[in-house]
């Protein structure tokens, strides 16, 4: 039977490249020019931490870092903004975790998503991905389209297409 796999995995390489290109081009700004910014990637826990000294330039550092990582293929859905930023003496601080893998959560509306879809698969979760089976490859088509044009919020990737 016909399968396929979705994902949300980002590189750990390309994100590190992303970062590296932001702070580049952060260092090369001349409204950036003798001000503190610090940008580092926890590559174990895929953390991004931001360092700036005002609310004005923490939006342009998120601006900088969303358009280089959507240039390396990143897709900008897998930066988690929901934590404010917290002072740090006279600078603000923000941990930017990247989505790495469906939570049980996020599997659990692609599931529900694909169930309510109608189409004659099966959709199953394993670990940090979910796979879908069905008789007929225009049915697993199907279902791609429909989990790329719903708002999930989250970056899929679909992997593993077998007939």
């Amino acid at each position: 039977m016909p399968s396929f796999d979705i994902a949300s995995k980002v590189d750990g390489q390309t994100l590190d490249n992303a970062i590296n290109t932001v702070k580049k081009e952060i260092s090369n700004r001349f409204d950036f020019k003798d001000s503190i910014v610090e940008i580092d990637l926890n590559k174990k826990d895929f953390i991004v931490t931001l360092t700036v000294e005002s609310e004005m330039k923490m939006k342009q550092v998120i601006d900088v870092l969303i358009s280089r990582a959507m240039k390396q293929g990143i897709d900008g859905n897998a930066f988690n903004f929901d934590k404010d930023a917290y002072p740090s003496g006279k600078t603000l601080k923000k941990e930017v975790p990247v989505r790495n893998g469906l939570q049980q959560d996020d599997a659990k509306k692609v599931v529900k998503l694909i169930k309510d879809s109608g189409l004659k698969v099966q959709a199953q979760i394993m670990d940090d991905i979910v796979r879908v089976t069905g008789k007929k490859i225009d049915d697993l088509q199907e279902v791609i389209a429909k989990l790329r044009a719903s708002d999930l919020k989250m970056p899929l990737q679909f992997v593993n297409m077998k007939s």
